[in-house]
């Protein structure tokens, strides 16, 4: 008689990423799924439109209807239960609904990106999405993600200029919901880039050295994906942001040996894996 020893199966972590395709592989859902895999992290994936786009521009956008949007979702969160949720681009407001809709249920933390502008100047998210996004899906983040641009957009202020100004202006969008605001420094200038975490009542800087490099296609989308993997991982939230600011630094110094593209080259998600 032969025993056999049943498999065990081990819950391994996987997050969930909700957002456009780049055809070019270095944002959107490709960078996504790259970044989970680089964090350690089982990703899924449900895409809201596709791009024809590489680092130099965006040259055509698709978008799915917001039902295959919907059903994209419902076959994950059935199967694939995530321990965290990223949602990126979004385009419309139907499909904005859409993704609240089908989020209803879920419990688990979300990481918003307000993707509104590729990093070639084009259009990723039009006006009625903007208001839609900000009424149905700020105040089931527990991270908001925004670059100071579009932070100034969403609350139709000017862009901060100050740390002050900054700070004012992540305490702003925790009052229409975020429970919590990193706002981004990638586009302010000096010497040293700040990303601050900022609640209701606390303040956390995140700084490093400035990188002169035009290789920073997707850092939005793979700082946001790298903190949904740590959020997926059971990290804290703001050990999650300090682990993924130190390791998009590394992909951002990493990003000219890659050598891709004639533009804005994508970041090296997997620097530590392979050179």
């Amino acid at each position: 008689m032969t025993t056999q020893t049943a498999n065990k199966r081990v819950a391994w972590p996987s997050a969930l990423t909700i957002a456009g395709s780049d055809s070019g592989g270095g944002a959107g859902i490709q960078a996504d799924l790259k970044t989970f895999s680089a964090r350690g992290v089982f990703g899924t994936s449900a895409i809201t439109a596709i791009t024809a786009q590489n680092t130099c521009g965006v040259a055509a956008v698709s978008t799915l209807t917001p039902e295959m949007v919907a059903a994209q979702i419902a076959a994950v969160l059935t199967d694939i239960p995530p321990k965290a949720v990223k949602i990126g681009m979004l385009a419309t407001a139907p499909i904005v609904d859409a993704v609240a809709q089908a989020l209803r249920g879920y419990t688990g933390p979300v990481v918003l990106d307000p993707v509104m502008v590729a990093k070639s100047g084009d259009a990723l998210l039009n006006p009625e999405a903007e208001a839609a996004l900000t009424l149905m899906l700020l105040p089931r983040a527990e991270l908001l993600t925004p670059n100071l641009p579009e932070a100034a957009r969403l609350l139709r202020q000017p862009v901060a200029q100050t740390e002050a100004e900054v700070v004012a202006q992540g305490r702003a969008l925790c009052e229409l919901g975020a429970q919590a605001v990193l706002m981004k420094g990638g586009h302010a200038s000096g010497a040293v880039c700040t990303d601050r975490l900022v609640t209701a009542d606390a303040v956390v800087a995140f700084s490093r050295p400035r990188i002169e490099t035009r290789n920073t296609h997707g850092t939005g989308c793979t700082l946001s994906s790298a903190i949904a993997a740590e959020r997926a991982k059971g990290v804290a939230l703001t050990d999650a942001v300090a682990h993924a600011h130190d390791w998009l630094h590394g992909a951002i110094t990493a990003a000219d040996d890659l050598g891709i593209g004639s533009g804005h080259g994508p970041v090296h998600h997997f620097h530590e894996v392979w050179t």
